[in-house]
């Protein structure tokens, strides 16, 4: 689960260094942003993914899903900001990619 947080909040890092509409304070923003969003991926995330009853299929949804959550951790996080809807969906991209990336190194 450390690996995990470890990852994401490396992930959350290389988005915020990479797209300009995002903005993190510093490296334990990265990781209190990895948790928060992990927090409501786990609560949110499966409500909503219960009450789509599978609508939405190939992954998209789950990349609009984690664009919504990062949204909703903005709204919490003082000191993370993302300007719009559209820099979510670039940073839950970036996330997902790098994350993934690194899961296969790590």
């Amino acid at each position: 689960m450390i690996v995990n947080i470890l990852v994401a909040s490396i992930a959350f890092y290389i988005g915020g260094l990479l797209l300009s509409g995002v903005e993190m304070k510093n490296a334990l923003q990265c990781i209190i942003v990895a948790i928060v969003v992990g927090v409501l991926d786990f609560t949110l995330g499966n409500f909503l993914r219960i009450v789509t009853l599978g609508i939405l299929s190939l992954g998209i949804f789950h990349w609009l899903l984690n664009a919504i959550l990062i949204q909703v951790a903005d709204w919490f996080l003082p000191g993370f900001r993302v300007k719009n809807f559209w820099w979510a969906l670039a940073l839950a991209a970036i996330v997902s990619i790098s994350g993934g990336v690194l899961h296969k190194v790590f």
